[in-house]
């Protein structure tokens, strides 16, 4: 049976970074693969890759600041940014140049934005159903709307409330399938949305996150991706809310050289819901 605790049992949970504190779950050696989760998340996303993903890289998966355990700096609305320092610093106190990086959702957002403002310090790039752009076409515009007012109303309402069937909501909208929750990870999330200053920080971020003008200053739009110049997989789900495989496919076209792969019978959490599958694709692409 996997758990979260029994998956992460030979990796270390750390505290890293000269400019800010972010707690870090790290395990393995060699070359850095540095993995970013989404919106409201923790570094616990990725609870059932490090370890078979430790077997080939130094895995360092890390809470953003304003989730998780890491430090709540004052929140100026420069939410994105903000994100693609800390991770830079995050690599440059464990001394590394160059990373390999994937970023679920936010994470990819401030993925490619490391890869177009700072192309030297990504090694390779994996954007797992991310987010971030603006597309000139949307395949499915009500899917889309009907997605984020979703995600909008689970998100603001835990914090209200972070009862165990609120946070359940919220976890079950990354998943195609509701079973795919396990109680371990809806209570981790409930003791992180119940912590006072976590749950502050968040409303900030949420509140800024789905504004009408909050974030639209961080969108790329399609003309940005030709400038991507780092080597990038896209990973998609094909029960991804709103953005279905026709956005991810999209996506790898405008981005020059880009590969792509497809999860079935995943949702936004691929890596979670399909972890052999995700870590095989993964390897693949850093390992070509």
């Amino acid at each position: 049976m996997s758990t979260i605790h029994l998956d992460l049992l030979d990796c270390q949970v750390v505290y890293v970074g000269r400019k800010y504190r972010t707690r870090a779950i790290i395990a393995g050696e060699g070359e850095t693969l540095l993995l970013m989760h989404g919106i409201g998340g923790h570094a616990e996303a990725y609870s059932r890759n490090m370890r078979r993903l430790a077997e080939h890289y130094r895995v360092v998966a890390i809470d953003f600041v304003w989730h998780g355990r890491s430090e709540n700096p004052p929140f100026d609305g420069q939410s994105i940014p903000t994100y693609a320092d800390q991770a830079l610093d995050v690599l440059d106190d464990l001394g590394v140049e160059s990373a390999y990086v994937e970023g679920e959702s936010l994470g990819g957002w401030v993925g490619l934005w490391l890869a177009l403002n700072h192309p030297e310090r990504v090694k390779k790039l994996v954007l797992n159903t991310s987010a971030g752009v603006i597309y000139h076409e949307e395949a499915t515009p009500a899917a889309v709307a009907d997605a984020q007012a979703a995600l909008r109303d689970r998100s603001l309402k835990v914090l209200d409330s972070p009862t165990e069937d609120n946070v359940r909501a919220r976890l079950e909208w990354l998943m195609a399938a509701p079973d795919r929750v396990t109680d371990e990870l809806v209570a981790l999330r409930q003791a992180l949305y119940r912590d006072a200053d976590t749950n502050a920080a968040l409303r900030q971020v949420f509140s800024h996150r789905f504004s009408e003008t909050g974030v639209e200053q961080f969108h790329f739009r399609e003309a940005d991706l030709a400038r991507v110049t780092v080597p990038t997989l896209v990973l998609w789900s094909d029960k991804n809310p709103g953005h279905g495989p026709e956005i991810g496919e999209r996506l790898a076209s405008l981005i020059p050289g880009a590969q792509y792969a497809l999860i079935e019978d995943a949702a936004h959490w691929p890596q979670w819901e399909k972890p052999e599958e995700h870590d095989r694709l993964v390897l693949s692409f850093l390992g070509s």
